[in-house]
């Protein structure tokens, strides 16, 4: 799909997919999108940064196929080599990664291109950069077992993306069905939930709990 066709899929569920096998309950990360996938989800990031080249390589293939049959857009977490080898939609990138118009350059013109903010300065210089980059993410919202040093930004991070972002935004970090309500209410109408879905024991039940808070 091309860039447009991919941001309209961004836009059109309110849970943004995103992997972590070692929170999976045993699952792989193919099980797991799948079951995403069956209930709604159509913008699918691939974040796993422990594994081999190849292993990614071999997974993101396979999601590649995935993603294609259920008519999502799939992006890579980081890696712009991996993203074009396996013909990935975009990439999401964050702060201390290559600069989104270097990313830019490497991917073209008809790919998308996320970026990760932390505050307003951040959030700013995304918006200079609309064109650029397609979508933020705004976070973390809260503590969050991905990325264990990084510093909550809280729900005032969110109204403030939902007053200035001149692009659209993913609230991500920390979020749970138990506080969803209020980071909607908060502003954001896409979230990333990770841990939350991947853990599920039934995925594709909590993610459509989930799309109905959001609702």
């Amino acid at each position: 799909m091309n860039r447009q066709e991919a941001m309209e899929c961004f836009k059109s569920f309110p849970i943004y997919g995103i992997t972590a096998e070692a929170m999976s309950a045993g699952r792989s990360n193919a099980e797991v999108v799948e079951a995403m996938l069956k209930a709604g989800v159509r913008f699918v990031q691939y974040r796993e940064k422990e594994k081999s080249g190849l292993e990614r390589y071999r997974e993101c293939l396979q999601l590649r196929e995935l993603t294609r049959k259920y008519g999502a857009a799939f992006l890579i977490d980081d890696f712009v080599d991996l993203a074009l080898a396996v013909d990935a939609d975009g990439v999401h990138i964050g702060q201390e990664d290559l600069p989104p118009q270097a990313v830019r350059k490497l991917l073209g013109p008809d790919k998308v291109i996320g970026w990760s903010t932390h505050g307003p300065e951040q959030l700013q210089a995304a918006n200079a950069l609309a064109g650029v980059i397609d979508y933020i993410g705004t976070g973390p919202v809260y503590a969050t077992q991905t990325k264990k040093t990084a510093v909550p930004v809280g729900l005032e991070y969110v109204r403030y993306a939902r007053e200035n972002s001149l692009l659209p935004f993913t609230a991500i970090g920390g979020i749970k069905e138990h506080n969803l309500q209020l980071v909607r209410e908060a502003g954001a109408d896409i979230v990333c939930v990770v841990s939350e879905v991947t853990g599920a024991e039934d995925v594709a039940a909590k993610v459509r709990a989930l799309a109905d808070i959001m609702a």
